[in-house]
């Protein structure tokens, strides 16, 4: 058995109580960065499901609903920042516990990867709307892989020093830029599914229409892809005063999330055929800004989608840092992660290691592909790996609260039959579209185009786990894999912010 750790002991992972309910909220909608995902994914998710856009993105929202139900149930009785990692470790055992952290830490340092080149590819295509197309004879291409790449880790370093300074400074700089982002996106798109020409068709919400099995799993999985982040929320949970804050930031960005979703899905095609949106891909909402306004107007979408960027790469780092300091104070992973800052209260090491690794893999990934191919790739493996840790933690819900089937049929609902119904389904699709896009071809190409090397990128983050779960349990001799049931985290009282 763990013994929990005393306050001498605990005190120098201990992170302040900064964030209250508003900041909690902020930061969980600007991770889930609506505009971007808007902007570049609902046009890629209609290169797959056609003119069912609106279907995926209510099935996805569903499915993403019932884990939410877990999280704020299994927050319920055990606040910690590991939030699945930790749940699932204590009722389905370490090893998949550790997968489950694993596969969250793994997805969002992909994210941030090919999220800086796209935030580089955003300062230099908005750079070219205000007419400066070159710098010292170099041409700013916002097309150029290597020049995206550059431009965003210079983005990324400094909005990971920001993060340092602790989550309640990053959401006093989220908030004014999620306003504007929601007043552009509202704006834009509510004028098109106002004024647009095609009219709504009952078959826009019936998956059935999608072109095939596979490219309708593929827009599901994009599509809860696209909500991802709203559990970052649950990752502040030791650091909001109030741990319901937690379950209401995530609940509310969710639904927010799924509203703009359906505004934007259900204007797009109201306003553009399908030929147009496929055209158009991943610039579908700075497209519709040209068609709708004139400059400067129509360069607005843009900007919008530039300052989403700017968000969720910023968003992305915190709640990252936190899962590799829950992992770290167990001892799953190496002293250094758990590390935190004497004058921020914040995991310093943790965050810096994670913006290092993720600017690699930017670097890595200038080869495989163009840029809108590199994206397309990323996302549907990170989709792969966001279904997993949804699908587990789900699982861990069910299972730890099955008594509660005898306790009325809301409790069973909420705490088992809703949950387990959404894990199975994440687990499903995952499962599903790695083999499928295994299956797509014959043999494998380091290539973002390649069904073998989408299937392999998911699959060795899995791989890779496995064998530093191992090192963690019979190399470090973690606590975490003392037990089937990991006793909980101490979390000490928590100092008030001196920000």
């Amino acid at each position: 058995m763990v013994h929990p750790q005393s306050p001498s002991e605990a005190a120098p992972t201990r992170l302040r109580e900064s964030v209250g309910p508003v900041g909690t909220a902020v930061i969980a909608m600007a991770n889930t960065a609506p505009t971007l995902s808007i902007g570049i994914g609902l046009g890629l998710i209609s290169l797959d499901a056609g003119s069912a856009v609106p279907a995926m993105v209510l099935i996805a929202a569903v499915l993403v609903l019932g884990i939410a139900l877990a999280f704020s149930r299994l927050n319920q009785v055990e606040r910690n920042l590991g939030a699945g990692y930790t749940w699932v470790g204590r009722t389905l055992g370490p090893w998949l516990g550790f997968q489950c952290g694993w596969a969250g830490l793994a997805g969002t340092t992909i994210y941030l990867a090919y999220g800086s080149q796209v935030c580089g590819s955003l300062v230099l295509a908005f750079a070219d709307e205000c007419h400066l197309t070159s710098v010292l004879g170099l041409a700013l291409n916002p097309t150029s892989i290597a020049l995206s790449t550059i431009v965003g880790l210079v983005a990324l370093i400094g909005l990971t020093y920001l993060a340092l300074r602790g989550a309640d400074v990053v959401a006093r700089i989220q908030t004014p830029l999620i306003v504007f982002e929601y007043l552009v996106l509202i704006g834009f798109c509510g004028y098109a599914a106002i004024r647009g020409t095609h009219h709504v068709a009952l078959s826009w919400f019936n998956p059935m229409t999608a072109p095939t099995a596979k490219l309708a799993a593929t827009g599901i999985i994009l599509c809860v892809y696209c909500f991802w982040g709203w559990d970052s929320a649950f990752t502040l949970t030791e650091e909001t005063h109030d741990a319901r804050d937690s379950a209401r930031a995530g609940f509310g960005s969710i639904f927010l999330m799924l509203g703009l979703f359906l505004l934007a899905a259900i204007g797009f095609e109201r306003y553009f055929s399908l030929d147009a949106l496929g055209a158009n891909g991943a610039q579908l909402l700075p497209y519709l800004g040209t068609q709708i306004a004139k400059q400067p107007f129509a360069a607005l979408p843009l900007l919008a989608m530039l300052f989403s960027s700017i968000a969720s790469l910023q968003t992305g780092v915190v709640p990252n840092a936190r899962g590799a300091l829950a992992m770290g104070r167990d001892g799953a992973l190496g002293r250094l992660w758990t590390h935190v800052s004497p004058k921020y209260g914040t995991p310093a090491v943790g965050t810096l290691l994670i913006a290092g690794i993720a600017a690699v893999i930017a670097v890595l990934g200038i080869g495989i592909g163009t840029l809108n191919q590199f994206i397309t790739a990323m996302a549907t493996s990170v989709g792969v790996l966001v279904s997993g840790y949804y699908g587990l933690s789900g699982l861990a819900c069910a299972w730890r609260f099955r008594s509660e089937l005898r306790d009325g049929v809301w409790p069973a609902l909420r705490s088992v039959i809703l949950p387990l119904i959404s894990a199975i389904g994440m687990l499903g699709l995952g499962g599903y579209l790695a083999v499928s896009d295994w299956q797509s071809v014959n043999s494998f190409a380091f290539n973002a185009q390649n069904g073998r090397f989408l299937a392999l990128v998911p699959l060795s983050i899995v791989a890779v786990g496995v064998l530093v779960s191992a090192w963690a349990k019979w190399g470090r001799k973690a606590p975490y894999f003392a037990s089937r049931t990991v006793a909980a985290t101490t979390v000490p009282h928590l100092e008030e912010s001196a920000l």
